[in-house]
């Protein structure tokens, strides 16, 4: 389910708690009965969304650039569709019913087309058959229903990743984060930063002076918190940036948990406005070779990111920290307490020597970004990608990272940009959203967009009137576009880079 349909459900429990409240207080001033609250909880997301069909598309990608996904049908039902966007065709990946009817003789129990036993599958190294997991086991089953049965073991690929409670296959709930070469994960222990090597197990103590309250990497100075090392990988995974956090003098918030018995009551360190001392953070870089920790050459920063209040992001890793291809070049963006003023710096993995590279003041309140940071570190051309309120408008800008000198505007107009999507830099083209630029529509939708790195060439890639929600493919060729408004029922279409329309999907019943 989509943020904005989540946004909905939860927007019309309150709206029909409120209403209940709002009516029995105006003619009675008794407390809500659980038939009030039985009858708010209908339009809850739970209640709701299986009402509502074809409305989210997810692809699994394959490595031809094809695609499948799952549709939900009525009652309960499904379906696996397969798209090619080299011909512009959807399809169903396999005969439905033809399958259902094999496994059902196969396993002795009955199915149909639209109620299989599994959400995901692999293809099978020809791709003339797909492999599931039911009952604990392997099965296969050909694109036709044919040779339907339990594979031996060893006989067929790892099963495929069922999708987990975050919603994407493979992506289930973890207190570890995983290098970009998959071989390490980074983990938390007694306030301390460590790695543990995939095939070997073995683990490694990454630091060694982190006490509590003066830990490192630590997700912990917010109202979202958890066990998960906050932390920004280097492309070759040799490297690690975080943080040591000082909060030995901060504040402390409290809740208290109510369930069956006694409550719980919970505290953490949490600085609140007025505080004057607050959660800092100290930059490191931590080589896994050794390990050795080098400490940015630079004061303490306050802890937060260009967009939120928080230094890790809504991924869960470390915001406004980006680095070179090589891993030998960090640049990051150092951030105010009251969010006026933003400081972009370049920093030296080896020495821990940090520069100065250019600022941005706002006399009111300065956010980079709607969800994500707007600025990109192009380090092929040794330039930033820079966002701006400037002119009372959100824009991008182009600057020399050498000097700091500003080389172009990107983008100009009564309109702003609010997230930047991507950027090729070998075609220098920079792909975002925006709001308000299309004449006579909602300036709150949000329209994709991509434009020269020089300002020039500047096209709509989502013309219908709408607000859309843009995913890439891997390769980069394709997107999707899942658009709505709300008089129009979610439409979902598969478009080139250009822009241009290769394949309908779906639209939401």
């Amino acid at each position: 389910m989509g943020r904005r349909a989540a946004v909905i459900f939860v927007a019309s429990f309150v709206f029909v708690v409120g209403a209940v409240a709002s009516a029995r207080g105006a003619e009675n001033p008794k407390a809500l009965t659980a038939a009030d609250y039985a009858r708010a909880e209908k339009f809850l997301s739970y209640n709701v969304a299986p009402l509502v069909f074809r409305a989210s598309v997810r692809p699994n990608w394959l490595p031809d650039e094809r695609f499948w996904y799952r549709n939900a049908l009525p009652d309960k039902g499904s379906e696996f569709i397969l798209v090619d966007p080299k011909r512009g065709r959807r399809a169903p990946v396999f005969d439905h019913a033809a399958v259902a009817a094999a496994l059902s003789a196969a396993a002795e129990k009955t199915f149909d087309a639209a109620h299989l036993p599994f959400t995901a599958f692999d293809f099978s190294p020809d791709g003339k058959a797909i492999l599931f997991t039911f009952q604990g086991k392997r099965w296969t089953c050909g694109l036709k229903g044919e040779a339907c049965k339990p594979v031996e073991a060893g006989g067929a690929a790892p099963a495929a990743a069922e999708p987990s409670a975050s919603g994407r296959p493979g992506m289930a709930m973890s207190f570890a984060t995983i290098s970009p070469d998959g071989r390490f994960t980074a983990f938390l222990r007694d306030h301390n930063l460590w790695i543990r090597e995939a095939a070997t197990k073995t683990e490694t103590q990454l630091t060694t002076d982190g006490v509590e309250d003066y830990g490192y990497a630590t997700d912990n100075a917010g109202w979202t918190r958890s066990n998960r090392p906050v932390v920004s990988w280097s492309p070759d995974s040799k490297k690690i940036a975080t943080f040591r956090q000082d909060q030995r003098e901060v504040g402390e918030m409290y809740l208290v948990e109510t369930k069956a018995g006694h409550p719980t009551l919970q505290a953490w360190k949490y600085p609140m406005p007025g505080d004057k001392v607050v959660s800092m953070l100290e930059r490191v870089v931590i080589h896994l070779d050794g390990p050795r920790l080098v400490r940015l050459q630079m004061p303490p920063d306050q802890h937060r990111s260009t967009f939120i209040d928080d230094i890790k992001g809504w991924t869960g890793g470390m915001e406004d920290v980006q680095w070179s291809p090589d891993g030998k070049r960090l640049v990051f963006v150092s951030t105010s307490r009251d969010h006026k003023r933003a400081v972009l710096r370049e920093a030296n993995p080896e020495t821990g020597d940090v520069r100065d590279v250019l600022e941005e003041t706002a006399a009111t309140y300065f956010e980079s970004g709607n969800d994500r940071a707007n600025w990109r570190f192009l380090a092929a051309s040794n330039e930033i990608l820079w966002f701006s309120e400037r002119d009372d408008w959100g824009h991008l800008y182009l600057y020399d990272l050498a000097t700091g000198r500003l080389k172009s505007r990107i983008t100009s107009g009564e309109w702003t940009v609010l997230q930047v999507v991507r950027i090729d830099e070998r075609s220098r083209t920079v792909f975002f959203l925006a709001g308000g630029r299309e004449k006579g529509r909602d300036p709150y939708f949000r329209h994709f967009y991509s434009v020269g790195l020089d300002g020039r060439g500047l096209r709509l890639l989502t013309p219908e009137d709408a607000d859309h929600e843009v995913s890439f493919s891997p390769s980069h060729r394709y997107f999707l576009d899942s658009y709505s408004r709300p008089d129009v029922p979610q439409v979902t279409v598969l478009r080139s880079a250009k822009g241009a329309l290769v394949c309908r999907l779906e639209q939401a019943d």
